[in-house]
């Protein structure tokens, strides 16, 4: 069954916009944040070091594709946002701090919901930013 489910959720993946890939990696770091902060409850080391190893990862990777030249002032605000969640996530992780988790959760889903809007005014607007792709696309309609 296992193998079923990993191909269904490869096939979403290879079939999915640029648009809804961010969204599905919004809500992977959201599920690791929540991962985390569980595993921490729980006293399982490894398994807290894991999840916000996967949040690290997701974020880092928004930060590293943000685009500061087309983007402007709304890259700037979410490359410092995402440097901030880079460094409570790392915090979380040393010091064993479920409470810092709690920031990164909230910036995350805020971050998401917005995406997410301005996903779908995209669509009913048919933009003209053609070339562009995921966050680009949506840092240029705000």
């Amino acid at each position: 069954m296992n193998a079923y489910v990993n191909q269904y959720k490869n096939n979403q993946i290879l079939n999915a916009s640029p648009e809804q890939i961010l969204i599905m990696l919004y809500d992977g770091a959201i599920r690791f944040v929540r991962q985390a902060r569980q595993a921490m409850l729980d006293k399982h080391e490894l398994e807290k070091s894991k999840a916000i190893g996967k949040a690290v990862a997701i974020v880092a990777e928004f930060s590293n594709t943000l685009d500061r030249e087309m983007g402007g002032a709304v890259a700037e605000n979410l490359s410092n946002l995402y440097d901030f969640m880079l460094r409570e996530l790392s915090a979380a992780n040393v010091q064993r701090d479920a409470a810092k988790l709690d920031p990164v959760e909230q910036i995350l889903l805020d971050l998401r919901e917005g995406f997410a809007g301005a996903i779908e005014v995209n669509r009913q607007q048919q933009p003209s930013s053609v070339g562009l792709s995921g966050e680009n696309r949506l840092a240029a309609t705000f």
